[in-house]
């Protein structure tokens, strides 16, 4: 039960459900699952250990709220690891994550094009993750499902696609990162996923709230 509490309790935050700074009740969460409340005093001290939760003493447990320069050194680790993964892919040939990855791109160009943001949301969180399987470095995977939870990539991508513009420069520059990898140019397909991951930092900050105590941040990079 305790792995069900995490599993589930995971998904609601990584996907939005619960809002970051939300308060989350040991008895509440216990009576929704059906369990005492050591199970989930377990799996939220789990959630801690992976950014998800901040646990205060004789206060509550909370949704954490990444500051903006957290979320600038997540993004500068998604650039290294996202960056490794294109250039191994590229050297790999012909695998079945490309396939995956041309059918995915064929769906965003309809979904851009319908201005539908929540389907291309969906189908960007799919394309990084399409091409972190398909560097076949196991790895390199688990630090990345461990970056994406400290994230909760799923709710910050929407931010990012919100900005005049970045959802048809996005759906560009997955093509041309596609284009290297198929050419088996790691080099290039390495840089050009950088550069990638940094443009979509920069319009993820421009669209978060200033002034919220989160100063430092470096938004420099490309």
């Amino acid at each position: 039960m305790q792995a069900t509490v995490i599993a589930e309790m995971r998904r609601r935050i990584i996907n939005g459900d619960v809002e970051p700074g939300a308060s989350l009740s040991e008895t509440v969460l216990a009576h929704e699952f059906g369990v005492s409340r050591t199970p989930v005093r377990e799996a939220l001290k789990q959630l801690q250990t992976e950014g998800l939760v901040e646990i205060r003493p004789r206060v509550g447990t909370f949704v954490t709220t990444p500051s903006r320069r957290e979320i600038t050194e997540l993004f500068e680790m998604k650039e290294l690891i996202e960056g490794a993964a294109a250039r191994l892919l590229a050297q790999r040939g012909r695998v079945p994550e490309i396939d995956s990855l041309e059918r995915n791109l064929r769906e965003a160009d309809e979904a851009v094009g319908q201005d539908d943001r929540e389907r291309y949301a969906k189908l960007v969180q799919e394309f990084h993750d399409l091409l972190i399987v398909g560097s076949d470095n196991s790895k390199l995977q688990a630090h990345y499902r461990i970056l994406m939870n400290q994230l909760a990539y799923a709710r910050l991508v929407n931010t990012s696609l919100s900005q005049p513009g970045r959802a048809i420069q996005s759906d560009r520059e997955h093509h041309l990162v596609l284009e290297l990898i198929l050419e088996k140019d790691g080099d290039s397909a390495e840089r050009v996923m950088r550069e990638h991951v940094r443009a979509s930092r920069r319009a993820l900050l421009a669209g978060l709230p200033v002034g919220d105590g989160t100063d430092g941040v470096r938004t420099g990079g490309g």
